[in-house]
């Protein structure tokens, strides 16, 4: 019998490879891109979150209302709350986010909890990038954080990629 503290895993396949999604009582708590060639699988409770991701992908999607159960130091859930509040399309950077914060010194320490992140997407870490403007560190790869933000700024018609 299905208890609501099983932890439950779809396979979701992407533009970007296969997604690795997992839940909890309810509340997802991952999401990771993997490259090992899977089958997809999509358990009828999670079905609501993988059309969710799937819309994303196809531009339907700009904000997800997905429940999450984050765990992690109270510094990074308020890096990911930060992370929350970027606007589909839009960048920041990590400096921006300890200034925020109140960290005058603090990006580095953002990149960590950044980077941490362990529902991708859902919580947009690919929206953070170097106070020069370049990509910088993303669990997922480097040019899977560059389609996520080519898809979001062509879907505006504005952004990073735009010349």
């Amino acid at each position: 019998m299905f208890e609501p503290s099983d932890k439950i895993t779809a396979y979701i396949s992407s533009p970007l490879g296969f997604i690795e999604l997992i839940s909890e009582g309810g509340f997802i708590t991952g999401l990771y891109f993997t490259d090992a060639a899977l089958e997809e699988i999509i358990p009828a409770s999670l079905i609501n979150a993988a059309n969710q991701i799937k819309n994303y992908f196809g531009g339907e999607l700009t904000v997800f209302d997905i429940p999450v159960n984050l765990k992690g130091t109270n510094f990074q859930l308020s890096v990911w709350k930060l992370l929350e509040e970027i606007p589909y399309g839009e960048t920041t950077t990590y400096g921006e986010i300890a200034a925020k914060l109140g960290m005058k010194n603090g990006a580095r320490a953002v990149g960590l909890a950044n980077g941490s992140n362990p529902v991708s997407i859902i919580i947009p870490c690919h929206r953070v990038i170097g106070q020069d403007g370049k990509l910088t560190g993303y669990a997922g790869g480097l040019w899977r954080k560059e389609w996520l933000l080519k898809l979001e700024q062509s879907e505006l018609k504005v952004g990073l990629f735009s010349r």
